[in-house]
Order: C-alpha cells, then structure tokens, then sequence
C-alpha cells in the first residue's frame, strides 16, 4: 500500500475511535435530566445505568446509539478499504483494529478524561457489522441470559464469551476470531465491579426483584 492510503487508513481508525467516544449515555442524561451521570448510580456512563438512573426511553436510546457506534466504525472502514483497493487479505484486520477502537473509545472516551462505559453494547455493533449472523446469534444469547438472570451485567458478559465460541464454529476468519477473543475478554474485565458483587450477592437486577 502507498504511503498516502496508509495515511487515509489512520485517520479513518481515528475517526472509528472517535466514533466510539462518544459518550452518549453522559449527554443524554446531561440533556434529559440535567445530571452527571457519573454522579449517579453505578457511576458509569452506559446504557445500563442511565436506563436505572433516567429512565427506559433514555437507557434505551443509549443502547440503541452505543450499538451504531460499532456499527458506523467498522463500515466506514470497509468503504475506505474497498475505495482504495485494500488487499482482501488485509482488510479484516483493517476491520478489526475499527471495531477495537471503537469499543476502546466507547469506554476511554477522550471527552470524558478516557473514562465510559462498559462497551458491551458498541461490541455488538462491532459483531453485526463483521459477521451478522454471529451479531444476531449473540444478541439472542444476551436476551435469553438477561430474561433469566434479570441483570445485564450477568447477559453482557455470557455474551461476550459467547461472541468467541461463534466466531470459531461458524468458520469466521481468523482476523474476526482474534477480535472476539480480545474484545469479549475487554469487556468482561470491564465488569470486575461487577463480578465482585455477584459474588457478593449485592449486584442489583435491572428488571424485577
């Protein structure tokens, strides 16, 4: 590749990072309730907490625009690689590092002093836009875990490693696996809170007693 669409290249993954930063949940409760949501709840700016803290309209436009995040960044590399004529053996990998820092940006947000969310619901944007059929089958995997438990953090986390097991047995290619891999690992890590108070017994549902 020349050096002029390695330089196009980098700035679309920073465009995927900021894409990522975004920190929705933050606006949304600044524009809705006028609060910090950091100051609130769990103290944490994704969908989960505003969903708690603001209310179900705003929780799930969070979750809803969080999933786009993903999505948008992993496309518009795509399009980049594909508008200048990027070796297919190269372009998952191109893919992979968009979605990485999207789901990066999305919990180290540069407009929050690289703090965020839990980058569970951009990861999934991040999976449909690489392999749909593995997006949706982790999706249904999230609602069942979610209906059963009632708490999303316990859904967040069997989907991520969800997430890894169907990458590897639909025959995803190694690129898209290798992201499951560390993207499903980053997220349950960014639950350590909450894996401490599920041991604990303290890690309150988000639906029902």
């Amino acid at each position: 590749m020349s050096g002029s669409i390695i330089a196009i290249l980098l700035a679309g993954l920073l465009v995927a990072y900021l894409l990522g930063s975004i920190p929705t949940g933050f606006l949304l409760a600044k524009a809705i309730a006028g609060i910090d949501i950091r100051e609130h709840g769990s103290g944490n700016t994704g969908a989960t907490n505003v969903f708690r803290v603001v209310g179900k309209g705003a929780g799930i436009a969070a979750l809803i625009i969080d999933l786009l995040k993903g999505v948008s960044a992993v496309l518009l590399l795509r399009w980049l690689s594909t508008q200048f004529n990027v070796m297919a053996d190269w372009q998952p990998w191109v893919l992979v590092v968009a979605g990485l820092l999207a789901v990066i940006g999305h919990s180290r947000s540069v407009w929050l002093g690289f703090s965020g969310g839990k980058s569970a619901a951009t990861g999934l944007g991040v999976l449909l836009a690489l392999a749909w059929p593995v997006g949706l089958s982790v999706a249904a995997v999230f609602g069942v875990v979610l209906a059963t438990s009632r708490t999303v953090s316990v859904g967040s986390m069997v989907a991520a490693i969800a997430a890894m097991i169907f990458m590897g047995v639909t025959g995803q290619p190694l690129a898209y696996l290798v992201v499951a891999i560390a993207g499903g690992l980053y997220v349950v890590l960014r639950h350590r809170s909450n894996i401490s108070r599920l041991i604990a017994g303290t890690e309150p549902k988000t639906f029902g007693s």
